[in-house]
Parts: structure tokens; C-alpha cells; sequence
């Protein structure tokens, strides 16, 4: 099995990857700093995990608006820009790639994350979930509806961001259009009930997404950008799949073919969805006849089922989560089909070095 097609070498966009797993975004709050700047601890994290194909960060805000969780990183400032060139340069050392995934949470969020400001949305809508402030995990509020100029004001602050990531070293961004977040919350229409250009047809609720990837023109080539989308999420963080959340997804996907992307990162269910109405089981297998680009997929997969979906020609990568954050050699203990540490699920958030950097090695 260490000669499976997960561990190999490959090639696209005029990039050697190490293999096709990628380690997957994932928040886990270690920037409790002034500033949330990214620090030495995010910089061995990292670079421990170097191996990997591709890292992508923990989702990193473009904006004070755009925080909905406690002690995350920016890079909307000149010092959080500065602070990340220790992270890029630690994993560029080891060998490995690196990109930045860049976040507005939107609605998912919290007035004790913004000065008692309400936080943003596409719609006045309560998505009836949680926002992880100082205190822990508390319930969320109604959102105040973003106006014309906020939106386009907020497509700015990506483009702001994507610029620092290339001053910071990144390879790479991308755009979080997934989990409940900002964008996905346009998408959706259960969360998007405007009535402008912005709302209404599956053309006008993906118009976000389409706007701050064409002011990205110039700023970084479409090769060195990823999108990350979640089709089929439904009952999680306010979603809910309806008859034209999957026609949606469709749409994006084939329009993202013209941008020469580096990916789409897709995530299969978060839940059971076999018997939700319009949902997709399984996503990989009905998005891949859709995206002719390098293909993403992510969500609890094994060795070998990360191998059968490669095999199967569903995906060209797979992104690991939970794994990785137990495993800083996950890559290697693959290869040698040793076992895995197990992640204690306590310690995702706890802001402290505990559950972070102290995993151990096969041979360490």
C-alpha cells in the first residue's frame, strides 16, 4: 500500500505535489494574542506537517467583520502579514506547500466579537447556531442585512488579503464558500432572502463569489487559488438543502472551469442526507463530471477509502482533517501502515499548547 496512488508524487499547474493528501483547514484558536497574529507554535504546527501534498490554514479573517470565532488569525494588517512569513518560511524549509484559506463568517458570529456591533449577513435571518466567544460556544443572534456597499466593500477586503498572503509567502489562497460561512450563506436560500442583485436567481446569489474572484485578477494567477464549497450541507451551522441549493453548486462548479484554478476543495455531508430531498450523497461522484480542474474531496476518510476515491477517478486529492492534528507524521505512518494517535476532541479550541504541538511521533 505505500506505493498507492494517495502516497505518489504528482504534477498539475507546473506544480511537483509530494502526494495527493492534503492537510484540511481547520480553526483551532492559537492566535490569542493582540494582533491575532500567527505565532511560532502555528509555525512548527505547520512545518511538522510539511509532507503532506498541500497544508491549508486554519480559515484566517479578512476583516474584523469577518471573526464569528474567539483567538483566530488575520491577515488584513501589515503585522499579521509579517507574523505568517515564519509559518510559510517553516513549511517552505521542510519541503512543503502552503496555502492560506481566507474566512468571513458572516452570520456565524457574534456582537461580543464585534464590539456589540451585529454581525453581517446576506439576510436578516437567525441561523439558530452557535458563535465561540471568550466564554465558550453561545447561541447566535439575527444579523444586520449587508447593504450594496458592505458587499462590495467586503469583496475588497479579500482582494486586500490575497495580496498579504502573497507579501506573506503563501503559494496559495482559498476562498472558504463553504460550511454555513459568508458565502455560502449568499448561496443558500434559506439564509438569502434579498430581493437586488444579490439575491433571487442562482446567478445573482453566487454573484459574491464570482466578483471577489475577478478582483483577484492581477493580484495572484488563478492557478495559486482554491475554492471550497459544501454542497450537500444540510441541518449543520443554519443550512438546508432546498431545490435549488444543488442546481446552485452545479452552476458555480462549471463557471469555476473558466478560472484555471489550482482546485475546488469540496466536502461530502456533514450528515445523513439519503433521505433529504435534493441533497447529494455523494458529492465527489456527481461534482467530477462537472469540474474538469484538479478535484479536491474531504470528510472522514481513511487510507483506504482516500485511495478507492482516487482510484475510482472521483477525486484527484484528499484532504485530511482530524487525522493530521494527531498525526504531524501522518504521511509517513500511512506509508509504513502504522497506527494512528487518537485526537483529543477537548483540546481543538482551548487556546493553550495543550493538544497542539505535542503529539507524538512514531520515532521521536
Amino acid at each position: 500500500m505505500s506505493n498507492s496512488i494517495l502516497l505518489r508524487p504528482f504534477k498539475h499547474n507546473d506544480t511537483i505535489f509530494n502526494n495527493r493528501m492534503a492537510m484540511a483547514p481547520m480553526t483551532r484558536s492559537r492566535a490569542g494574542n493582540e494582533g491575532n497574529l500567527a505565532t511560532e507554535q502555528m509555525a512548527i504546527y505547520y512545518a511538522d506537517r510539511a509532507d503532506a501534498g498541500l497544508i491549508i490554514t486554519e480559515g484566517t479573517v479578512v476583516s474584523t467583520k469577518a471573526a464569528g470565532f474567539i483567538n483566530v488569525p488575520g491577515i488584513y494588517s501589515e503585522e499579521q502579514t509579517e507574523s505568517w512569513k515564519q509559518v510559510t518560511q517553516a513549511v517552505h524549509d521542510k519541503g512543503g506547500k502552503i496555502f492560506v484559506q481566507l474566512w468571513h463568517t458572516g452570520r456565524l458570529s457574534h456582537p461580543d466579537l464585534h464590539n456589540g456591533a451585529l454581525p453581517h449577513a446576506p439576510s436578516a435571518i437567525n441561523p439558530e447556531a452557535k458563535a465561540f466567544v471568550a466564554t465558550g460556544f453561545i447561541d447566535t443572534v439575527t444579523p444586520k442585512e449587508m447593504t450594496v456597499a458592505e458587499i462590495k466593500a467586503t469583496v475588497l477586503d479579500f482582494k486586500n488579503s490575497t495580496k498579504n498572503a502573497v507579501e506573506a509567502g503563501f503559494d496559495g489562497v482559498e476562498l472558504h464558500a463553504a460550511n454555513g460561512y459568508l458565502f455560502h450563506q449568499f448561496f443558500n436560500g434559506t439564509s438569502n432572502i434579498r430581493t437586488d442583485e444579490y439575491g433571487g436567481s442562482i446567478e445573482n446569489r453566487a454573484r459574491i463569489l464570482f466578483e471577489t474572484l475577478d478582483a483577484l485578477n492581477g493580484v495572484i494567477d488563478y492557478s495559486k487559488v482554491g475554492v471550497r464549497l459544501n454542497p450537500s450541507m444540510h441541518g449543520v451551522q443554519g443550512m438546508t438543502v432546498d431545490q435549488d441549493t444543488i442546481p446552485t453548486h452545479e452552476y458555480i462548479v462549471n463557471r469555476l472551469n473558466d478560472y484555471g484554478l489550482a482546485y475546488v476543495h469540496l466536502t461530502e455531508p456533514f450528515t445523513d442526507v439519503s433521505e433529504v430531498p435534493y441533497a447529494v450523497a455523494q458529492v465527489a461522484k456527481h461534482f467530477r463530471p462537472i469540474y474538469k480542474g484538479l478535484l479536491m474531496i474531504n470528510k472522514g476518510f481513511t487510507k483506504e477509502t482516500g485511495n478507492q476515491v482516487l482510484t475510482d477517478g472521483d477525486a484527484d486529492m484528499v484532504a485530511y482533517g482530524v487525522p493530521f492534528i494527531a498525526n504531524p507524521d501522518l504521511v509517513e505512518r500511512f506509508k509504513q501502515d502504522a497506527p494512528l494517535n487518537k485526537a483529543d476532541q477537548s483540546t481543538f479550541y482551548t487556546f493553550t499548547a495543550e493538544g497542539y504541538n505535542d503529539y507524538p511521533k512514531m520515532n521521536a
